[in-house]
């Protein structure tokens, strides 16, 4: 398990990590992207 989490800090400092990061930000702003989010998670977690 701590091998995924330091190849995801890696990616996380190289340039297109750090693209992803923003563009999640950006969406974590937007209300309606939110929605979208919180929709998708509760229908994941109804599935178990």
């Amino acid at each position: 398990m701590a091998g995924i989490l330091n190849r995801i800090k890696q990616f996380a400092r190289t340039p297109q990590g750090q693209r992803a990061i923003a563009e999640a930000r950006r969406a974590a702003a937007d209300p309606r992207k939110r929605a979208q989010a919180q929709r998708l998670l509760g229908r994941l977690r109804g599935r178990r």
